[in-house]
């Protein structure tokens, strides 16, 4: 049986970063993602789908230190529900990604990620800043008027 969840998307929010009793490093983040598509009317369809992941270990310290609001990030790991109680004392569950790899996307001092040393972002050549346009947008929505993508 396989429990594998692969997610690339952008921070909703800074890390959250608390320690278990034991000491134990766990970060929270909030990933969103998004798909668009063309429905059966011919109108564009934007959805964003939003996804709680738990970091654990060094890798929770490192997102706390690197990762900002808006950065783009690659998780990779398995789905997890958590059972708790509320206020009132009734079950309440959660299904949460628990991230065995956490990618950050995003070179040092471009936007949403933390700044460089200098607090500059690093400036790019032409070269470079034409290979980076090649790539696309992050996300299908950023990419008015390009094709629909087949996956």
């Amino acid at each position: 049986m396989l429990n594998k969840v692969m997610l690339i998307g952008r921070l909703g929010r800074d890390p959250e970063l608390r320690y278990t009793q034991t000491g134990s490093p766990v970060a929270s983040l909030r990933l969103a993602t998004d798909e668009s598509y063309t429905d059966k009317d011919g109108n564009r369809v934007e959805r964003t789908e939003w996804h709680t992941v738990a970091v654990f270990q060094r890798a929770a310290e490192n997102c706390a230190n690197y990762l900002a609001k808006g950065s783009l990030v690659c998780v990779e790991g398995s789905l997890q529900t958590r059972k708790w109680q509320d206020q009132q004392g009734q079950d309440r569950y959660t299904t949460e990604v628990k991230a065995s790899r956490v990618h950050f996307l995003d070179r040092r001092g471009e936007a949403g990620g933390k700044p460089a040393d200098d607090g500059e972002a690093p400036r790019k050549s032409g070269r470079k800043q034409q290979q980076d346009d090649e790539l696309g947008p992050a996300f299908p929505s950023e990419a008015s008027g390009m094709d629909d993508m087949p996956f």
